[in-house]
């Protein structure tokens, strides 16, 4: 059986994974599908055509690499997939389904070339695989790490003002009059001369001071409530499955009778 890998270019990585789940429905398996984006090359030199070469196997016009390089760049994704001879049509009407760039139209929309003659899904037939009778073919998968990120709450912090009292004192000088009424003997006559027979009432007020309390209030402190943000970079690790084949070969080894 002969396969073929068909190279598929997404301008976002949302129409890529419906691609791959509708492929995936259809019952093409999930390890001989694969996807590029900006994050699963980080920091690689996109549009150089020799990346685009080791990737699929087959050499590449400098268009067509600036073309991959550009719209991965800008958040789309290349979508893989392997499958038998038979199925290249079912799978490439699948991926037409998910908005798939035409990249030689693309190129030319771009000014990068004057032709636009490849359909919008491009078969790589480099990667044929012939299988002979009695041959079997494993295929290796690897994982690869994508960190993300998330809000999670940290704890929270309340802020309630409240009233509390304390006792205070102080001292204040207080004024008082009293009325004092006197005795005192007479022995002199001359006093007799003017004497007053008539009744007399005096009234005299007696006063004091007393406290009397008052209150002011006056702002003495602010509280300023803020939030302060801070970045940190931190180092996450986990492990990553890939699967790898060790062959082995034995020999049976005939013992000449000596």
């Amino acid at each position: 059986m002969n396969y073929e890998k068909i190279v598929t270019l997404y301008d976002t990585v949302q129409h890529a994974d419906a691609a791959r789940a509708d492929l995936e429905a259809a019952g093409f398996a999930p390890s001989d599908i694969s996807m590029i984006s900006n994050k699963t090359l980080p920091g690689t030199q996109l549009r150089e055509a020799g990346l685009w070469y080791r990737l699929f196997g087959r050499d590449i016009a400098e268009h067509e690499a600036t073309v991959y390089g550009r719209a991965v760049e800008s958040g789309g994704a290349v979508l893989t997939v392997r499958v038998p001879d038979s199925d290249v049509p079912r799978a490439m009407k699948i991926l037409n389904a998910h908005n798939a760039v035409d990249v030689q139209g693309r190129a030319v929309q771009q000014g990068l070339t004057s032709e636009a003659k490849v359909a919008p899904v491009m078969a790589i037939p480099k990667t044929t695989v012939a299988e002979r009778p009695g041959e079997e073919v494993i295929s290796l998968a690897e994982e690869q790490i994508n960190v993300g990120k998330r809000q999670v709450e940290r704890g929270t912090t309340r802020i309630r003002r409240f009233i509390v009292e304390k006792p205070v004192e102080a001292q204040v000088s207080l004024h008082e009059e009293h009325v004092e009424v006197i005795r005192r003997a007479i022995s002199d006559p001359a006093y007799v001369r003017n004497l007053e027979w008539a009744d007399k009432t005096m009234e005299l007020t007696e006063t004091a001071e007393e406290p009397i309390i008052t209150k002011t209030a006056h702002v003495v402190e602010e509280v300023v409530i803020r939030k302060e943000a801070s970045d940190h970079v931190e180092t996450v690790r986990d492990k990553v499955r890939r699967q790898q084949v060790d062959v082995e070969r034995t020999t049976e080894q005939k013992r000449k009778a000596g």
